[in-house]
């Protein structure tokens, strides 16, 4: 399984994607984020599926890009038409035989970036057929992947005016909990951020040791503010006879 979050803020983007693989009873370590820059802009793009059909269209639309470098697409939506093109084209190629294997042909993207021509930066998730939507301020985040057990924080604490320090905070906390939770997402993580109107992006990888004392430091609040909820609710049930 996976866990990929994009976030969408007034201040810009930020998005996380753990980094495990499974195959069978293996697991292995890969990127699940890629960035594409041309000509002083770029985009990033998310994945969550099968590792060869993502493989196969990042390969297909790397080549969009290069064989018209610095031209190839002026708004983010352009490119995200793109890597859906190049996800169909993917689906002629294998859908069939994958099938025959018995795997399901599954490939979710959130692409996130700021082209030159687009008035602010933009947040859209792909489906496997090659449709989208794109990510708003009602709500500024979206998760593939194994998203059940992250989402929660989420809902309660972001918002678009939100920091990108809290944001980001947030993020790691929401994929701690998913980590805690399902054996198929681990770290490392990589960490790319946008800053708005920047027109570049940050990233950067954590190792499991890089956090430990982050992840031990929210566990310990938890259980303090556990201690700290109003109990008198409580009574009605624990003193209640049979």
């Amino acid at each position: 399984m996976t866990y990929c979050l994009g976030i969408k803020l007034k201040s810009g983007l930020v998005a996380i994607a753990d980094t495990r693989v499974s195959s069978g009873t293996e697991t292995t370590t890969a990127k699940k984020i890629s960035i594409h820059r041309e000509d002083g802009q770029s985009l990033f793009l998310m994945t969550s599926g099968l590792r060869s059909v993502r493989d196969k269209a990042v390969t297909y639309f790397q080549e969009v890009l290069d064989e018209h470098p610095g031209k190839s697409f002026n708004k983010l939506y352009k490119a995200v038409n793109a890597f859906g093109e190049m996800l169909r084209r993917v689906a002629e190629e294998d859908k069939v035989a994958l099938e025959k294997a018995g795997l399901y042909f599954n490939l979710f993207t959130i692409v996130g970036g700021q082209l030159c021509d687009d008035e602010e930066h933009k947040l859209y998730l792909l489906y496997p057929e090659g449709n989208w939507v794109e990510i708003g301020e009602n709500t500024p985040f979206v998760i593939i992947g194994n998203s059940g057990y992250g989402k929660p924080i989420l809902n309660r604490t972001l918002t678009y005016e939100t920091s990108m320090s809290i944001a980001l905070k947030t993020g790691f906390l929401s994929f701690d909990s998913t980590r805690v939770s399902a054996n198929d997402v681990d770290f490392p993580i990589d960490v790319v951020l946008y800053k708005k109107g920047s027109f570049q992006m940050i990233e950067h990888r954590f190792e499991k040791e890089d956090l430990a004392k982050v992840s031990e430091f929210w566990a310990q609040e938890l259980q303090v503010a556990l201690q700290n909820i109003p109990e008198e609710w409580m009574n009605v049930v624990l003193n209640k006879e049979k």
